[in-house]
């Protein structure tokens, strides 16, 4: 008879340590933390600043909103919904989106309701990036295009842009930055953190140079009700762009609905199907009760948010009037509620710069290094905070300016 194995379990059992050399994804050594995020975990150990920081709206959540997600709790509305989302609340998008930027989505097979746009956005480079493909970039732009991308096992490829530009994306500067390997570029108009937005004949050439390409195309609008100068416009509403473009969009912004977490992925069948396989494993749903408080912001929300919106504008023109007349000069924000001025004249690094504000002038900002090296010499002030923080916010940023000028003077 074969003689049975025993196993000795008597034997010593060696001690688990989970060294970051040993055991932890070799891609996470290639990304930092996020420049906001590390720079405001200094923000919270301070007292009696004025933060104008945050990419959040200060605006409450309009109480019919919150009213549905009361009542959706009141009627047992928490369980799973379909993968997709509510397909009541896929079709209000359909019909918000299609007034929004002229392109109309089939409902049940060409929208994914995600957790905020930026889970959208990481389903949607998954399903389409493989090892080694390029991605296009333009910066300044939000922190986490590049780490997405990179995660995804994708190269990015940052085209820089500037403020002689209104730090609107080159055609002709984007498509130097093309190669075999390039297989999609994203956009983000209204531009977060310079406020850019792009013209229609600008949008125009870049979609002749996808096409030309063969390329991809990832559109972050999430700021674009927030256009304050003329109309919005999407890439994805030229001629045979619909099939190769994924159009990104949520309520965080316009809606002031941030903790909601309820943003969707617009696209052609096949992309959104990939992106299913992603998120059903990964997320399952968006929350249910956060997407009946989503249908009740689109389908009766407008005029508060258009009120929001109206009030964005006010204060953008307040803030921009007075730090240019401090010295604090920069594009004139045409979108989103971010300043984006220059701060090369005071010798100081972006970082430097806001960081001695913050202890010396009690004002919160963001560095511009945040989003890309080409923010460096730049900061990003917010508009989302209350008219009498922003005016109180002046008066402090034009003492200390006045206090470094000082110094740099003896």
């Amino acid at each position: 008879m074969k003689k049975q194995s025993v196993v000795d379990h008597s034997a010593k059992i060696l001690p688990f340590s989970l060294s970051p050399k040993r055991a932890l994804a070799k891609q996470l050594s290639l990304i930092g933390k996020s420049g906001i995020r590390d720079f405001f975990e200094i923000v919270q150990n301070q007292k009696g600043v004025i933060s104008l920081g945050i990419g959040e709206p200060d605006f409450e959540t309009p109480w019919l909103i919150r009213e549905a997600s009361i009542y959706a709790l009141e009627k047992g509305e928490t369980g799973y919904t379909s993968n997709l989302g509510l397909i009541e609340l896929r079709k209000l998008i359909s019909q918000y989106v299609l007034k929004l930027i002229g392109v109309e989505y089939d409902p049940y097979e060409e929208i994914i309701v995600t957790v905020g746009v930026s889970e959208a956005l990481d389903c949607a480079l998954r399903a389409l990036i493989d090892p080694q493909d390029e991605v296009i970039i333009h910066q300044p732009s939000y922190v986490s295009y590049v780490p997405l991308v990179v995660l995804a096992h994708g190269i990015p490829v940052i085209v820089e842009t500037h403020e002689k530009d209104e730090f609107r994306l080159s055609p002709i500067e984007l498509e130097k930055k093309i190669t075999p390997r390039t297989k999609a570029i994203i956009l983000n108009f209204p531009t977060n953190p310079t406020g850019a937005t792009e013209s229609e004949q600008q949008l125009k050439a870049l979609a002749e140079i996808v096409h030309k390409h063969n390329l991809f195309v990832i559109t972050d609008e999430i700021y674009a009700e927030l256009t304050y100068e003329g109309k919005h416009f999407s890439i994805a509403a030229f001629e045979g762009m619909k099939e190769r473009t994924l159009f990104l969009h949520g309520l965080s912004k316009a809606f002031s609905m941030t903790g909601y977490r309820i943003g969707y992925g617009c696209g052609p069948k096949e992309w959104i199907e990939a992106m299913v396989k992603i998120h059903q494993y990964s997320i399952l749903c968006a929350p249910s009760v956060a997407q009946y408080a989503a249908i009740e912001a689109l389908s009766k929300g407008r005029k508060e948010m258009e009120k929001m919106v109206e009030e964005y504008k006010l204060r953008r023109n307040f803030l921009w009037k007075n730090l240019s007349s401090l010295g604090l000069t920069g594009c004139y924000p045409r979108g989103t509620f971010y300043y984006f001025p220059s701060i090369r004249t005071y010798g100081l690094s972006s970082r430097d710069f806001s960081y001695r504000l913050l202890q010396e002038g009690g004002v919160a900002i963001v560095p511009g290094s945040a989003f890309g090296q080409g923010g460096e010499g730049y900061v990003r002030c917010s508009f989302a905070a209350r008219f009498e923080d922003l005016q109180m916010a002046v008066r402090r940023i034009e003492k200390w300016l006045k206090k470094i000028e000082k110094e740099a003077n003896k």
